[in-house]
């Protein structure tokens, strides 16, 4: 099991990110939640099997077909971000 923490910066924001990535995390049997950032950019923490994490950044780097990625920063998710998650949900913007 592994835990990522992502930014996804790029025209990422009002073109259905969030509900595509709920959607291919759910496919994936990937937990954790994603949300909107102030700045613009998509914020997400994943957690899965390796290969189900891998996947899901791989398909992170494209979006849905109306997004734009530029960048993605990939840690390991902050000490309070550190737990168990047993479904993928989407949150409020931060």
């Amino acid at each position: 099991m592994v835990t990522r923490q992502i930014t996804v910066r790029g025209r990422v924001q009002g073109v259905g990110y969030r509900d595509a990535l709920c959607r291919q995390a759910e496919t994936l049997g990937v937990t954790g939640w994603v949300r909107n950032r102030s700045a613009g950019s998509v914020e997400a923490v994943l957690q899965g099997s390796a290969d189900a994490v891998d996947a899901l950044l791989s398909w992170a780097r494209r979006g849905p077909p109306a997004a734009r990625v530029v960048e993605i920063l990939t840690n390991a998710p902050a000490a309070e971000l550190e737990r168990s998650y047993t479904s993928f949900e989407r949150r409020p913007s931060a």
